[in-house]
């Protein structure tokens, strides 16, 4: 049995995991519905409930438990393929939670029942909340772990140098995933054994060819057998190590070589008796970007509500550090390449951009951006209030001026579009954000191609699901001012 670098099997850290998951998530369910149930009727009629048209709530509350974890089961919420993956496993809890609930509106409505509304509405946010939670806790264990060299998912490749050396740096890039390349098998290799690639000083052992991956999969200790080598294998070859895998405990995956596309844009349909995959294309008009924009506007005037008294102490603060200003005009390039003024909190001197030709010999951005971690442009209250994001604060305006969007791309200066190859301008399908995945992924410390490859992640595949997910997550990076300066 393959293990990794602690001893422990996959299969049995993933059975373990799972177990946990099954007691908190349960207990969760049943301690929300009690709230819900003692809240809204009182813990002496705890048993004994009986209103609202005769409703027994005792029994509904039984029920309703029931359900709740049958729909997490149904959701399949407990996958091995989806636990410690983030996006995915907190979208069927979310998805299964809901559709729950919605079921029960509608079977009210239905049989005309009587249901206490103070009652679902209690139990409803409470569970999810903790739920979603409780997942959160129980990544972040995993990822301890993962960074320690535990909980392991050992990668055998099947596939050329090329493939190996994208996989291992990705791999490296999202080490939170727990995924290492520990060898390879290079189709028609005919070089000899002992022989290796290197990638960024990890050597990676190459055990021989397309016929040699079971003796490679009990020397190399993989549990995953990822082919990338499709075309060279065939039909048959495909077929055929599917079959020798079968008595070993290991997943076989296809890369279909499709990348930036997440799972709800990739479809498996059977066609002519070949698993064919579908890639929708991805949805830029019609109810969902709707929907965004509705979201948009409703979350950038409750922030600038919230905040007024954070707006007008920064004001202050500026007014009494420096003269000029309070907000600091920038020209950007926002949705189909229409410039507009984004606004933020100014956080240099007013002759700032006079400076910017004498200090580019000392420029640290990435690609065309200017970036310097000691500014001697940025003023004292400027150096705090960038630090935790709070410049960019007043771009809830732009929001709500239909010029930005709450998540989104980087918003591009004109002379990065000017550069923009035909790839690049598909950043400009959408508004840019006020935050998004450049924002939670080390911010100014990103390189140029990597702000490219998330900008463009982002635009493929946006979803309310993931918005509200990158939101979650800036809070967390504002707080740690990750990257920032």
């Amino acid at each position: 049995m393959v293990g990794d670098r602690s001893g422990t099997t996959r299969w049995s850290w993933q059975s373990a995991y799972v177990r946990r998951l099954f007691w908190t998530d349960n207990i969760i369910v049943v301690l929300a519905v009690v709230l819900a149930h003692v809240v809204r009727f009182g813990q002496s009629d705890l048993l004994t409930t009986k209103s609202f048209s005769e409703v027994n709530y005792a029994v509904v509350s039984l029920c309703f438990t029931a359900a709740w974890i049958g729909t997490l089961v149904l959701f399949r919420s407990r996958s091995r393929r989806v636990i410690g993956s983030g996006y995915e496993e907190y979208q069927r809890v979310i998805a299964g939670t809901l559709r729950l609930f919605g079921a029960i509106a509608i079977i009210s409505l239905v049989f005309k029942l009587d249901l206490a509304r103070g009652y679902l509405a209690i139990a409803l946010p409470v569970g999810l909340m903790a739920l979603l939670f409780s997942r959160w806790t129980w990544r972040r264990v995993v990822a301890r772990k993962r960074s320690r060299g535990e909980f392991q998912t050992s990668v055998l490749v099947v596939g050329g140098e090329r493939a190996v050396r994208h996989m291992t740096k990705t791999f490296q890039r999202e080490a939170t995933d727990g995924y290492r390349v520990v060898g390879v098998c290079v189709p028609r290799y005919a070089g000899a054994r002992g022989e290796h690639i290197e990638v960024d000083g990890t050597r990676i052992a190459i055990y021989g060819d397309e016929h040699s991956v079971v003796a490679a999969l009990t020397e190399s200790g993989a549990d995953t057998v990822v082919v990338t080598a499709t075309e060279t294998l065939g039909h048959e070859g495909i077929r055929n190590l599917v079959w020798e895998l079968e008595p070993y405990e290991a997943d076989l995956v296809v890369a279909t070589g499709v990348v930036d596309v997440a799972g709800p844009r990739m479809e498996m349909r059977p066609v002519a008796g070949l698993p064919l995959i579908h890639v929708e294309k991805p949805s830029y008009h019609g109810a969902k970007r709707s929907g965004k924009r509705a979201f948009d506007l409703i979350f950038s005037l409750i922030a600038l509500l919230v905040l007024a008294p954070v707006f007008a102490a920064v004001a202050i603060a500026i007014k009494l550090d420096s003269r000029g200003p309070v907000f600091y005009g920038s020209e950007r390039i926002g949705l189909d390449g229409k410039p507009f003024g984004m606004i933020k909190f100014r956080s240099m001197s007013i002759d700032a951009d006079t400076q910017v030709t004498a200090l580019m010999g000392q420029n640290e951005g990435a690609g065309p951006l200017f970036k310097m971690r000691d500014d001697p442009r940025v003023t004292r209250v400027g150096r705090f209030i960038r630090r935790y994001s709070i410049d960019e604060l007043p771009q809830f305006i732009n929001v709500v001026r239909r010029e930005m969007s709450v998540v989104g791309p980087r918003p591009p200066l004109r002379r990065e579009v000017e550069n923009y190859d035909g790839m690049i301008r598909r950043r400009l399908l959408v508004r840019p954000g006020v935050t998004g995945l450049w924002q939670v992924s080390g911010r100014s410390d990103l390189s140029w191609d990597e702000s490219v490859r998330l900008d463009l992640s982002y635009v493929e595949n946006w979803s309310m699901v993931s918005d509200l997910l990158i939101i979650a997550k800036t809070v967390k990076a504002v707080v740690a001012s990750d990257g920032a300066y």
